[in-house]
Formats: C-alpha cells, sequence, structure tokens
C-alpha cells in the first residue's frame, strides 16, 4: 500500500526534485503545499511548470492552523522544506523570517502534539549556517571552533581564521554534526528554532524525525528572481546578462556545494532507513571549492570576455570556510554524492541558458544595493 507523503514548500527548487523522485518510487501519493512566495516564484506567483503534474498541489501557508490540521491528517510522512531563504535580507526582515521559520514550523508541531495524526515519519530541512564558522585546526593549539572575525581584522583585508589562543592562522576542517551552535544571522537562527523544537517534539510523542543539514545547494529550478538565492545561479544570471559576478573578499573563501539531486537523495534515505531516527545529518559533497573557483569556471564556460570583480569588500556575518563533513550520513544511511560539480555546473547552465533568454532581471543588484543600505556591506 502506497503512503501518503505532504511536502510544505515543495513546489520550490529543492521540492520539486523531491517530489518527482517520490513518484518515480511509485510508492507514494504526494501532496504538495506552497504559498508560492514572489521572492521566489515571481510576481505573478503562479505554479510553476517544472512541478509534476502528478502530486496534488494546493497553495497555502503552514500558518494557516485549520489548513495544516487537515492535512496532517490525512498523510503519513511529513517533509518539511517550507521557509523564507537569505541569510543577508534575513538581518532587516526579522518579523518575516522568524514568523515562517520558527512561528510555521511550531504551528505543524503544535498539531502533532494535540490532534490525532497518522504521522509516522517528520524530515526537517535545516542549514549549514548554524555552525557559523565550524570546525578549524591550529598547528599548535589543536581543533578549535572559532567565533567570527572582528571587523578591524576585515577592514585590514586579513581574511582568515586566527587561532584564539595563540593568534596563528588555521587551517579549516570538514565539519561535524557535533560542531555546536554558531547562528551568524536571523535565518540560521530560525533554523537552529526548527530544528531544537523539531526533535524535541518527535522524541517527546515518539514521531520518528530527522533533521538534514543541508550545505550549499545548487541545480537546475533555482530561483532566478529571488536575490538570496545560491551563488553559482546568481553568477550564472549575471553572466548571461553580460554582467560581471561581483565577489566578495579576495574570493578564496570556500563552501561546499551540493548538487539538488543529492538532496533529493538524503530525503529518501532519511524516509526508508531505520537508523534515521531522531538523528541529524549533514548533506554536502564532502568538497571545499572556492568562491574564486566557482566565478571564472562560470564565467569562463557562459561568457568569457566578462571577468568576475574582486571588490575586496565583506558582508556581515559572512563565513570565511565550510565543508560538511559527509561520513555520518554515509554511515547510517549509504549516502554517496553522485554529481560532480563540474557536471553539476553544465547542468545548471543548461538550464540557466533557456531561463535567462526571457529573463533580463537585475535582482542580485537590487539585493546587493539593499545590502549596502542597511549596511550590511563594508
Amino acid at each position: 500500500m502506497s503512503k501518503s507523503v505532504l511536502l510544505t514548500g515543495g513546489a520550490g527548487f529543492i521540492g520539486s526534485h523531491v517530489v518527482d523522485r517520490l513518484i518515480m518510487e511509485n510508492k507514494y501519493e504526494i501532496t504538495v503545499l506552497d504559498i508560492l512566495e514572489p521572492q521566489v516564484h515571481g510576481d505573478k506567483a503562479t505554479v510553476p511548470a517544472y512541478l509534476n503534474p502528478e502530486a496534488e498541489f494546493i497553495q497555502g501557508s503552514v500558518e494557516d492552523y485549520e489548513l495544516m490540521d487537515d492535512l496532517i491528517q490525512n498523510n503519513d510522512i511529513l517533509i518539511h522544506l517550507a521557509a523564507m531563504v537569505g541569510v543577508g535580507q534575513s538581518m532587516y526582515q526579522i518579523k518575516k523570517y522568524v514568523r515562517h521559520n520558527t512561528y510555521g514550523t511550531s504551528v505543524l508541531l503544535d498539531i502533532l502534539s494535540n490532534k490525532k495524526h497518522s504521522v509516522q515519519k517528520v524530515v526537517i530541512a535545516s542549514s549549514n549556517t548554524i555552525y557559523g564558522e565550524g570546525k578549524y585546526n591550529c598547528v599548535q593549539c589543536g581543533v578549535k571552533y572559532p567565533d567570527f572575525r572582528e571587523k578591524p581584522q576585515l577592514k585590514e583585508k586579513d581574511w582568515e581564521l586566527k587561532c584564539p589562543d595563540c593568534g596563528k592562522k588555521m587551517d579549516p576542517l570538514p565539519t561535524d554534526e557535533t560542531t555546536p551552535f554558531n547562528s551568524s544571522s536571523i535565518y540560521a537562527l530560525t533554523k537552529q528554532n526548527q530544528e531544537q523544537m523539531g526533535l524535541m517534539i518527535g522524541k517527546t510523542y515518539g514521531i520518528d524525525t530527522t533533521i538534514l543539514r543541508f550545505f550549499l545547494v545548487y541545480g537546475p529550478r533555482q530561483s532566478l528572481s529571488n536575490p538570496y538565492t545560491g551563488v553559482c545561479a546568481i553568477f550564472s544570471s549575471r553572466l548571461l546578462n553580460n554582467q560581471a559576478p561581483l565577489v566578495f573578499e579576495d574570493g578564496l573563501q570556500s563552501r561546499d556545494f551540493v548538487h539538488v539531486n543529492d538532496i533529493a537523495q538524503a530525503i529518501l534515505l532519511s524516509i526508508k532507513k531505520k537508523k534515521a531516527k531522531h538523528q541529524i545529518y549533514n548533506v554536502g559533497s564532502g568538497e571545499s571549492i572556492s568562491i574564486k573557483n566557482v566565478a571564472e569556471t562560470l564565467a569562463e564556460k557562459i561568457n568569457p570576455k566578462v571577468k568576475p570583480i574582486y571588490n575586496e569588500q565583506y558582508r556581515v556575518g559572512d563565513i570565511r570556510h565550510c565543508v560538511a563533513d559527509i561520513s555520518k550520513i554515509k554511515n547510517h544511511l549509504g549516502y554517496q554524492p553522485k554529481v560532480r560539480f563540474q557536471d553539476g555546473i553544465e547542468d545548471l547552465i543548461h538550464w540557466i541558458r533557456k531561463k535567462t533568454s526571457n529573463n533580463k532581471s537585475n535582482s542580485s543588484q537590487r539585493a546587493i544595493d539593499e545590502l549596502q543600505d542597511k549596511g550590511l556591506i563594508k
């Protein structure tokens, strides 16, 4: 007998790929709930053409208690992806982010705690941003979990992390799930709230709950109208519109880029594997790639005449390095990243070429202007 799945935020970039994977399995009846946020889906906010028609679509918000109560009663699995996304924007749209992310999640958990339901599994999407700078090694003092770089250091364009004890430059290490919380934005803090509330209620009421901490997700269907979307999509869109990618600091800051198909793989494994119960997993590629590498690779492939601009400015709250230690999800669930960055970038570019031919949006510049206006770019 097929199981019924409710995906909140299921019409978005990640959610739509998860829908496709679930439908391919032919074991699930799927309901997609999505608010169709204009910043993500455009001003018209219509159901995206890429959303699989075999899924039932309902437009609505996770903040709507009565709607969520009805939906939860009719589903066995809840995949909670709905969230406002954008680190910088969260620092001045505080009420909106807390309402959507923290309060919205509290509505789901309140229903699971107080109403009769058949939900057997909950998967909650979290973010690597809850780690802040993550895990480093000092050759003299050992493993450290440093705080954020101070403004005087950044003003001197001294970008790398220094040991808090001896002051020597530290080397980044893969960040594992035991790394302490060190949120640097309201967005990250709301993700931390979602994690802690979700696991607390799951354990209290015996609901199998899994937290997945996504690193930098990229791939087809990333929103081009959302100026706070992933850096790969932002750079690609600018290049296709003959605009140079704007790279902060010196470009040598590094991230873990994970293809959306591997995110979908992790979500399905979390549903299927009993070992995922009440666990937290990083979901990444396990590989470190510099922003400079990303900008120059994309420029070479898309528009070689346009070169990235290294403005040596910095964004308040930005981290220097963060790469996932994915050994836990590999060992527990058998997760294996299957899309190499070089192949995934080709996949993304192919999709964006089709979209950008009709999209001359300057949203990424507007986002930069907003951050500067709020004093979040120095």
